[in-house]
């Protein structure tokens, strides 16, 4: 491979083949695409220097706002009303401030009902992300479907607390979040046979289809709560692969099975694990965990 010096700024490839020229921005090079000769390096960096070490630096260098987002009622667009000072920073006069009042309240009256919702619903998404360490795409995607139940008017006789948090479950659903009913239920502060309710409406009105949740995600999940070695969560999951093969989980609730696993495999591990911790940490019932290690028992012959 032929490199050219540094001074040397070519534009074409000096071989036979007639490529396009590929410029590689990342380590400043331009190089030919068919035969991968180098035809510059050292290339200068034209791009925009965003440091700024004042306040005055930032506001004259950046080139954009904020980026738009779902999850704001107006996707990060509206025009705010700041503070009673001018774009010089001093004080307005008496008259200038009461006007300007007077365009806040009359900004906070003009408010369409489906914009005081959104604002409402995302707000609760917000604090339901915050407790439940939901991931920001996932509040995209739930804002995204959030907008889509107001515009077809699903709203109508249902709070908005228990469809933002409907939203969020079947967004966690969808991207393979691993977050249950209950979690949803009892963050959100909704009755479970609501939350449910409300979800069933929503994917039968919006024609949504998530797939179920892997049930190693709530081994992972389970077993990182609980501070368990690795080794149990290899051990777990090896378990659920050969149940899974003998289709023992097929139908059964992902958490109840994924409890037994962990169960199974620290009982295997010498790990002291009750069935009643285990349990409370996957917000099911003793009863449903013993019937689940049961199962998997009999089947495997463990």
């Amino acid at each position: 491979m032929v490199r050219h010096s540094k001074n040397e700024q070519k534009s074409i490839c000096t071989s036979n083949c007639i490529s396009s020229v590929i410029t590689d921005c990342e380590r400043g090079e331009t190089f030919c695409g068919g035969c991968g000769e180098i035809i510059s390096e050292f290339m200068a960096d034209a791009a925009h220097d965003l440091r700024a070490f004042t306040g005055e630096d930032h506001a004259a260098r950046a080139r954009t706002g904020p980026a738009t987002s779902l999850v704001m009622h107006d996707r990060g667009l509206s025009t705010i009303i700041g503070n009673d000072r001018d774009s010089t920073g001093r004080s307005l006069s008496s008259s200038s401030k009461y006007k300007f009042n007077r365009l806040r309240t009359w900004d906070q009256r003009s408010r369409s009902r489906s914009t005081a919702s959104m604002g409402r619903a995302f707000v609760i998404m917000n604090s339901i992300t915050a407790k439940l360490t939901i991931p920001p795409s996932v509040v995209e995607r739930a804002a995204y479907i959030y907008r889509k139940a107001l515009a077809v008017g699903l709203t109508k006789g249902r709070t908005v607390q228990s469809l933002a948090a409907a939203s969020m479950y079947v967004a966690c659903r969808e991207t393979g979040t691993p977050r249950t009913l209950d979690d949803m239920a009892a963050t959100a502060n909704v009755e479970k046979r609501v939350l449910y309710r409300d979800m069933r409406r929503l994917l039968a009105r919006l024609d949504l289809k998530p797939d179920q949740y892997k049930i190693s995600a709530f081994v992972v999940k389970i077993s990182n709560n609980l501070s368990l070695p690795e080794r149990i969560k290899r051990d777990a999951l090896e378990i659920l692969r050969r149940s899974e093969e003998m289709f023992i989980t097929a139908g059964k609730n992902p958490v109840a099975m994924a409890s037994a696993a962990i169960y199974i495999s620290c009982m295997n591990g010498d790990i002291q694990m009750s069935q009643r911790m285990l349990s409370k940490q996957a917000g099911v019932s003793d009863v449903t965990v013993r019937n689940s290690v049961s199962s998997i028992r009999n089947a495997l012959n463990i």
